[in-house]
């Protein structure tokens, strides 16, 4: 598959990654250190969805949602591990298809 294709596959994933950076930015901010977790609950949406892509990544989050309450231990809860892939993440956080190289 083509860069090109593989980059267009990539835009729902992008889409939300741009939401997440934006709500981190602009309203994470103002609620403080308030998650019992760590990562804190919107970085690790963040981080599955850059590493899980779209539909996983709204799944994982929404399971570390439903486990986030004032009730919860809370602890230490980082995003699955997810075998290697040819995708990357650039410093805005964006994930792009790594160029293939050949092999020499």
């Amino acid at each position: 598959m083509s860069a090109v294709a593989s980059n267009a596959l990539l835009i729902p994933r992008n889409i939300a990654v741009g939401l997440l950076v934006i709500y981190r930015f602009l309203i994470s901010p103002l609620y403080g250190d308030v998650c019992r977790y760590y990562p804190s609950c919107s970085r690790y949406s963040l981080e599955a969805m850059q590493s899980h892509g779209f539909l996983r990544g709204v799944w994982l989050t929404a399971r570390r949602l439903i486990r986030c309450h004032p009730w919860s231990a809370g602890g230490i809860d980082d995003v699955p591990e997810r075998a290697s892939s040819d995708l990357r993440v650039t410093k805005h956080g964006f994930v792009v298809a790594h160029p293939h190289r050949k092999a020499q």
